[in-house]
């Protein structure tokens, strides 16, 4: 699943962020959890709170994993994981619930739900169970970073065109795109982010390579005949 896992250099801390952030964005290009992303982010706010939840949850999960996993039997390890995961949910869901009660009242059932997204047991089982701690840190980090600020784009976009405000402040004038706001709106919203978020994926890789040096011929080379 991850383009990090392989023979070589361990990746950097920059790296295993990027690679989170871009080459391996949880919703723009693994296409995960995308139901919850489509239910919260009506607005940038309710966003960024699940955001931040999974960003959480993502980290402190994999760090758990990383220092326990010689204390989990192969076998069982899944539902290890899960036991885990919903730990740090329920603590982090009785945290916003006690800062942040407005927004919690219109996201906290989609904050519970967080156990169940693909996302961070995929993380676990393909890159905390295996890695140091130090790497599996950052790893989460770079992957929960790529969940907040997917959500927050979709969340401006859809707020911001669907109902002429951001943040709850109203700013653009004129009559909004109401269908943006309905579950169908979000669906269309991410798939006009994610083709965006690819295109320019492409143009860069694309100018990585141009900007590459070309190799040399091999010295006394045949010529044609």
């Amino acid at each position: 699943m991850t383009t990090l896992l392989h023979p070589g250099p361990a990746p950097t801390p920059r790296q295993l962020i990027l690679n989170g952030i871009f080459a391996e964005n949880p919703v723009f290009r693994l296409a995960l959890s995308l139901c919850p992303a489509v239910a919260v982010t009506t607005s940038v706010l309710n966003g960024l709170l699940l955001g931040v939840a999974v960003l959480a949850v993502q980290v402190l999960s994999s760090v758990t994993v990383t220092l326990v996993r010689g204390l989990i039997h192969p076998r069982v390890r899944i539902p290890v994981y899960t036991i885990i995961i919903a730990v740090w949910v329920s603590a982090i869901d009785m945290a916003l619930a006690a800062f942040f009660p407005a927004l919690y009242a219109q996201v906290g059932l989609y904050v519970k739900l967080i156990v169940a997204f693909a996302i961070i047991i995929s993380r676990l089982e393909v890159f905390a169970s295996r890695q140091p701690l130090v790497p599996s840190f950052f790893d989460g980090l770079g992957m929960g970073l790529g969940f907040l600020l997917a959500l927050l784009a979709i969340g401006a976009f859809r707020e911001l065109l669907g109902s002429g405000s951001f943040a709850g402040h109203a700013i653009a004038p004129g009559k909004p795109l109401l269908f943006l706001t309905l579950p169908a709106g979000g669906f269309f919203s991410i798939a006009i982010l994610m083709a965006f978020f690819n295109w320019i994926e492409a143009r860069a890789r694309r100018g990585r390579e141009g900007s590459a040096p070309a190799p040399r011929a091999a010295a006394g080379g045949t010529h044609g005949v």
